[in-house]
């Protein structure tokens, strides 16, 4: 077995494949509209779907906004250098809700960005 991807609902999906593409660098594997449902799914990641999990971002033609419900954590990203990542992404426009530093208790140095649609993003330094 093996994840293959996570699935989140968006408000608008070219403001969101530009914040996952262009902010965060991911490549749009695929994108189908499904003209009968009226929604549309795009596949969004850093690699291709047979070797690495992405994210499906999914667009429902007649809804405008959802709530996350409190269930729901974060999406999460590793990145060498956390600090000049979101110095990157500040200056691309994302929203860095939680400054880089180390996780409260112990652990790595996190920060939080926020996507177009308000889910958060964990970046997790992995420095190589």
């Amino acid at each position: 077995m093996r994840l293959l991807h996570t699935m989140i609902r968006v408000n608008n999906l070219n403001e969101s494949l530009a914040f996952y593409r262009d902010a965060l660098g991911m490549k749009i594997l695929r994108q189908k509209d499904y003209p009968d449902g009226k929604f549309t799914l795009a596949f969004v990641g850093y690699g291709d779907e047979k070797d690495s999990t992405v994210i499906e971002l999914t667009h429902n033609w007649d809804k405008s906004s959802y709530t996350h419900g409190e269930a729901f954590g974060h999406l999460a990203i590793g990145v060498e250098d956390i600090y000049s990542a979101c110095k990157e992404l500040k200056n691309k426009g994302v929203k860095v809700v939680r400054e880089p530093g180390p996780m409260k208790f112990g652990g790595p140095v996190i920060a939080f960005i926020e996507d177009p649609n308000g889910y958060k993003i964990e970046l997790i330094e992995q420095r190589q």
